[in-house]
């Protein structure tokens, strides 16, 4: 909608994994949310600037294939991943639908521009997640590295915590290889969690808002803290709660992929950006919800719980992240009353929040 709402001709390809998969575990997002097409004829309803919606799967070849000749794009905004650390650690099942859609899907459309249209960009959603907790700083995807007296650059050594993470780290590696050998230009966005409930486009019909998960599969600790104050529940900070992570605004993620997006790296190039705009751990966000949402009467307590995930909890954090800046981001951090009107947007809604859906259902080291 942002994208259309600026001018460009907007395509949207998609086949509703995650919409499915959430539908299966019990895990429905809080906010209304028409499907695919009813949405587009809202927003096509309410704006000037017209969204083409297509039905169907990045692991259908041919169909892709069919769809990439006819449009000729400029760009493809690849977001055609399951997104999920939590999903892919569930089971086998959950497993291999992640590992066989995320690589293959990226491959698909890897080989479809290669064969259409060589000189399209590719805006890749890759994930922090990438680069696990090193004992180091994190540097913006590329490492120089000295050794025995010669020096060469490589992609940053990434330690993924989960098979989510991991497939993400192999679509790299394919962008990679297709950039150096064929020349296809690709850009991998390194986002961290996003919060936010609200942009210009979501604010012109109350059917447009965005997706907000709270529970444990396909929600973000942000989400689940802002409904666990809202509900009376208290906070669940996973273990010692010292997990720090880069947060951006749902706002600067479409100002991170549009800045991309208008300036395409050469031919042959993976450019990777880190995206984010502040950095957090779990304790902080917790203190964060608890001190605001307090102030608006929720008495909200915290309560740390066994962690289920396998991960460092306390670990170093310095990451850089200057090339959405120097492009031109515009950051929208957060503040008290960012996080409050966005408690005063759950809570619109607190009649729908299913308390099941909060805890963790699955542990790392049983999956």
């Amino acid at each position: 909608m942002a994208f259309a709402h600026k001018g460009h001709d907007t395509i949207v390809f998609d086949n509703y994994f995650r919409r499915d998969a959430a539908r299966a575990l019990h895990a429905n997002a809080l906010l209304p949310n028409p499907d695919l097409k009813e949405r587009a004829k809202i927003w096509n309803a309410v704006s000037d600037a017209p969204i083409r919606v297509e039905i169907g799967d990045c692991m259908d070849f041919k169909r892709l294939s069919k769809l990439v000749e006819e449009l000729e794009p400029d760009c493809i905004i690849h977001y055609a991943e399951q997104p999920s650390a939590p999903y892919s650690m569930l089971g086998y099942e959950e497993a291999s639908r992640t590992l066989h859609n995320n690589l293959g899907s990226t491959f698909n459309l890897i080989w479809a521009v290669k064969e259409h249209v060589p000189d399209c960009h590719i805006v890749k959603l890759g994930t922090m997640g990438e680069y696990g907790t090193p004992n180091i700083d994190i540097e913006e995807g590329w490492l120089d590295v000295k050794h025995n007296g010669r020096t060469h650059k490589f992609l940053y050594p990434r330690t993924p915590g989960s098979l989510y993470h991991t497939t993400k780290v192999m679509d790299t590696d394919l962008l990679w290889f297709y950039a150096r050998i064929y020349g296809i230009r690709v850009t991998d966005l390194m986002q961290g969690p996003v919060y936010g409930l609200s942009t210009p486009e979501t604010d012109m019909d109350a059917r447009l808002l965005p997706n907000f998960h709270y529970d444990d599969v396909f929600g973000t600790v942000l989400n689940r803290f802002m409904v666990q104050a809202v509900a009376g529940i208290p906070l669940t900070v996973y273990g010692s709660g010292g997990q720090r992570k880069g947060f951006l605004n749902l706002l600067d993620t479409l100002q991170c992929v549009e800045l991309a997006m208008n300036n395409p790296p050469e031919a042959g190039e993976l450019r990777i950006l880190n995206q984010f705009t502040e950095v957090f751990s779990v304790n902080e966000l917790a203190e964060l919800v608890y001190r605001v949402g307090n102030e608006m009467g929720l008495g909200v307590e915290i309560k740390a719980i066994e962690n289920p995930r396998k991960e460092s909890e306390d670990h170093y954090f310095n990451v850089k992240h200057s090339g959405l800046l120097e492009l031109g981001l515009k950051p929208h951090l957060m503040s008290d009353e960012v996080l409050a009107e966005m408690i005063r947007r759950v809570a619109q809604y607190k009649d729908k929040i299913d308390p099941g859906q909060i805890m963790p259902r699955m542990s790392w080291r049983n999956a």
